[in-house]
């Protein structure tokens, strides 16, 4: 089947197209998630920048959830980050991801095995420092992840894949990573605060690591409505963890 995109703005730079008119070859699924508050379109974040629109021709895919095989693997290298192929699985990631309301995206939550991650950070979730502040939509093919020394800090994360629960999990505080844009360039970022956590998160599922196999203590791990609930009642002995907020953390 023939189809023509609109492709958005993707790392400050419009997706170009002679894959505009291309063959599709991936299968679909659905993937449906009920609007969240504070998004518009029904689950575009209010700040979330140059997301997707939608255009027919786009498609959303199916989640993979935890237990799936395409989970626990570690996801192959992508060889042609500039291909038609990688075009068009970016394209329906990026849809999928509007859908969903989440944050990030990995290949392998839709069931592809590579190394891709689509991701933003929204200025509500961002702080103090300049490498905790508010990232546009950011397509990365291989992308690779340096710890900034040793300190980790726990916070709340939540997973399209794991839906329903989320769980307290350590990471580290400040990272530079690096990753091969969808026209061949490289680029590079250092993060900390969410910034740092959001990217850890995804491209941990790049090597079949979800975030409960990352976390110290499972009395901080539940059903989300359970922990927000009863989060005043928990007594863990002194543990530096944050207060529960109203949405995940991560995707």
């Amino acid at each position: 089947m023939t189809c023509k995109v609109q492709f958005p703005l993707i790392n400050g730079k419009t997706l170009d197209n002679n894959y505009l008119e291309t063959t599709r070859f991936l299968p679909h699924g659905t993937g449906l998630v009920n609007p969240k508050p504070g998004y518009t379109d029904g689950n575009v974040p209010l700040d979330a920048g140059p997301i997707f629109r939608h255009s027919s021709a786009m498609a959303i895919l199916k989640i993979a959830r935890m237990g799936h095989p395409v989970l626990q693997e570690v996801a192959a290298k992508v060889q042609d980050p500039t291909s038609a192929d990688i075009a068009l699985v970016v394209r329906d990631m990026l849809e999928t991801l509007e859908d969903s309301g989440g944050l990030g995206l990995a290949a392998p939550q839709v069931h592809i095995s590579k190394r891709i991650v689509v991701f933003f950070v929204p200025a509500g979730r961002t702080g103090d420092g300049p490498t905790d502040s508010s990232q546009p939509l950011t397509v990365m093919i291989n992308p690779e992840i340096e710890p900034l020394g040793s300190e980790k800090e726990l916070d709340w994360e939540a997973c399209l894949s794991v839906p329903d629960l989320m769980g307290s999990v350590p990471r580290f505080t400040k990272i530079k990573y690096r990753w091969t844009n969808l026209d061949g360039t490289q680029s590079e970022r250092v993060a900390s605060g969410f910034h740092s956590r959001a990217v850890q998160h995804e491209c941990d599922h790049l090597d079949g690591i979800l975030y409960p196999m990352r976390m110290d203590d499972f009395r901080l791990f539940g059903y989300s409505k359970e922990m927000r609930a009863n989060y005043d009642l928990m007594r863990l002995g002194g543990s530096k963890q944050k207060e529960v907020k109203d949405e995940e953390a991560v995707a």
